[in-house]
């Protein structure tokens, strides 16, 4: 194979053949392919597109670039990824509570770059908790607690860890077969027999519109289906936070009041967590959703949930004493008050995460450091009615209060506040199945 040669053709808009892309990912991956060349193809990708087949064999090409799990388990196997959002510590939920309904769960997560936050990052504020076992490990713990989330090792998909980082940097992010490539390839490594996938659209999620996030949706499904997977999705909004904490503790101090049952059901967030941990346990399970959605209740509700968290974090290390005995340690605060009288239009999910990331609870490049305990709280949701003076959110970090006060500044200006009612939304846009 000579690499110009395909670059060359799909260039010229071409369908390339599944030899041409098993052997230009096996050469890339070796080093005997260029990062030039690769790149060359990436960009030549992002404007021509890939047929459904062609993206298939790449995605097929990426996962077999390394170690793909696995699994000889007496309970289904099922996962479900998030395409990240402001908030979204949905995956410390949903895979405990599927747990709970009798899956197998084996997440590889994420760490926060930029302004979406990491379920590693989240999960590493508890501490003692390892978010970066060997597969060994991962195994293990799969297979004793139910479930495990961990990050993904060089073992896993590593032409999708190089071409990532050549993505970033030549303005080939923003491609749905090379996202869909990139996403499929490490979920079909962990071996899950289901994938559910949560795609977010809006100011808060890398797609912005909902005909971007629904052609992903589909392409997603597809290749998982194509692979031979069970595979559902749902587009949701991501136009205003998850739930009320945006943040890294202050979001795990969240997810574990929705798994103790102390924010009702019927709350947005957490029924958005009931309906994907379902469509995991329906096609799973191969029951109907309508049952599958009455056990994830009642296993948020009795406890179970909270149980295969706990044996989660106790066996990857973690201390949820330490942890909540870390919450109540003093923090600087800063809470931001409603200007005037009216009805919570929006809140801006950009506009809060920026603030949060601007606090400490993100990093710019890998490598840095985050601050646990900054964030944002959220004392409102849009729809609610507030006065003049009522407080709208609380700004918290660790060390001292300077630069507090300028950014609850800007967090005001997430706020649209109207003078009268507005219809609440829900957050599911679109299913695709």
């Amino acid at each position: 194979m000579i690499a110009k040669l395909v670059i060359d053709k799909k260039r010229e808009g071409h369908a390339l053949g599944s030899a041409e892309i098993r052997e230009f990912i096996e050469g890339f991956t070796a080093g005997d392919i260029p990062d030039y060349q690769m790149s060359a193809l990436a960009m030549a990708i992002c404007c021509r597109g890939m047929t459904e087949r062609e993206t298939a064999d790449l995605t097929d090409a990426m996962m077999r670039s390394g170690r793909c799990l696995e699994w000889n388990l007496d309970a289904p196997t099922a996962d479900k990824h998030s395409t990240g959002g402001v908030g979204d510590k949905l995956s410390l939920v949903i895979q405990p509570l599927a747990a709970a309904c009798g899956l197998a769960v084996p997440s590889l997560t994420g760490r926060g770059l930029g302004l979406t936050g990491g379920t590693a990052d989240k999960l590493e504020t508890i501490p003692g908790y390892n978010a970066s076992l060997s597969l060994d490990d991962f195994s293990k713990t799969v297979a004793e607690a139910g479930v495990s989330m961990t990050v993904q090792t060089d073992e896993i998909t590593p032409a999708d860890k190089k071409l990532y980082a050549l993505r970033d940097v030549t303005g080939t992010v923003a491609s749905i077969p090379l996202i869909t490539a990139s996403i499929l390839s490490k979920k079909l490594a962990e071996g899950a027999g289901t994938l559910v996938f949560d795609v977010k659209c809006g100011a808060g999620a890398f797609m912005k519109t909902r005909e971007d996030a629904l052609a992903l949706a589909k392409s997603l499904v597809g290749g998982a289906k194509a692979a031979g997977r069970r595979s559902a999705a749902l587009v949701t909004d991501m136009n205003a936070p998850l739930g009320a904490a945006v943040g890294n503790a202050n979001e795990v101090a969240e997810a574990l009041a929705i798994l103790r049952g102390e924010i009702d059901q019927s709350r947005a967030d957490v029924g958005l967590c009931i309906e994907l941990a379902a469509l995991m346990v329906s096609l799973a399970r191969e029951t109907t959703l309508d049952d599958a959605r009455k056990m994830c209740r009642e296993r948020l509700a009795d406890g179970s949930a909270m149980e295969k968290f706990s044996a989660m974090v106790k066996s990857q290390g973690g201390d949820l004493d330490r942890f909540e005995r870390m919450m109540h340690e003093p923090v600087s605060k800063f809470r931001v008050q409603s200007m005037r009288h009216g009805v919570v239009a929006a809140i801006d999910a950009e506009k809060v995460a920026r603030v949060a990331f601007r606090l400490g609870a993100g990093r710019e490049k890998a490598g840095d450091r985050i601050d646990p305990r900054a964030g944002v709280t959220l004392s409102v949701a849009a729809g609610d009615k507030v006065s003049l003076g009522a407080p709208l959110a609380t700004l918290e970090r660790s060390g001292g209060p300077d630069g507090l006060e300028a950014a609850a500044a800007e967090l005001l200006k997430a706020f649209t506040i109207v003078p009268s009612p507005i219809e609440r939304r829900g957050l599911i846009l679109e299913r695709v199945e």
